[in-house]
């Protein structure tokens, strides 16, 4: 299985893709965002590993343009930018996940687990996971409410497939760090709040009933309300 790891320092190229390289990823390099884009257009990865400061094109113009074409792979944004803007910035793009400079390689190796694990290592079924008008097909990682096809990023569809597998059951946000990120939960970030608000902007904001519901102080759940 193959990363693409987009970035144009020559010592974190060098650190990063000998770190993978142990871990048995085979890794294309790319220096600059142009290149980048053009290998994740007509290649298959497991996942893009991107830079946002890049020459040529951007990280955030590359996401956003592989996300326009059809790209479908998960990408982890690298950036020394650690402002919540910038992190929602980035996702907005269509990044799955975000990692601050400077980071342990050990981190790194978290979140790439996280992003290349199928269906969240759940094993995927012929059958369809539905509520009310909502279906995901797990096979074809197609998404469809009320006979809409729904465009959602690898992240979104981890978090959506979760939901669907436990409908009714209320997730904590550690749960959800702990099975979807592979991390300890951190109070100090927001970004389990942020997928929540992206997964429930695309499957609730223009749909009734709604599906996705908040329990104050607990967690989220998908159900019917009666």
């Amino acid at each position: 299985m193959k990363i693409l790891l987009v970035e144009d320092e020559v010592k974190t190229v060098q650190s990063v893709r000998q770190g993978l390289e142990e871990h048995q990823w085979e890794v294309d390099v790319a220096y600059d965002g142009t290149m980048g884009f053009q290998l994740a257009a007509r290649s298959s990865y497991a996942l893009i590993i991107t830079d946002v400061i890049l020459p040529g094109m951007n990280g955030l113009d590359m996401c956003r343009k592989l996300r326009e074409t059809g790209v479908t792979t998960p990408i982890l944004m690298l950036t020394a930018l650690s402002t919540t803007d910038d992190k929602i910035l980035g996702l907005d793009t269509g990044a799955d996940d975000y990692l601050v400079k400077p980071f342990e390689f050990r981190e790194l190796m978290a979140r790439v687990r996280a992003l290349t694990r199928r269906s969240n290592g759940l094993t995927p079924t012929a059958n369809l996971l539905k509520i009310a008008d909502l279906e995901l097909d797990p096979d074809t990682k197609k998404v469809v409410r009320a006979g809409r096809e729904i465009s959602l990023t690898a992240k979104e569809f981890q978090l959506l497939e979760y939901f669907l597998r436990h409908q009714g059951r209320v997730i904590s946000k550690v749960e959800l760090a702990e099975k979807l990120w592979d991390l300890t939960f951190d109070t100090g970030t927001n970004i389990i709040e942020v997928y929540i608000n992206f997964l429930r902007k695309k499957i609730d904001k223009e749909f009734d009933p709604k599906l996705l519901h908040t329990q104050i102080g607990m967690g989220y759940v998908v159900k019917l309300l009666s």
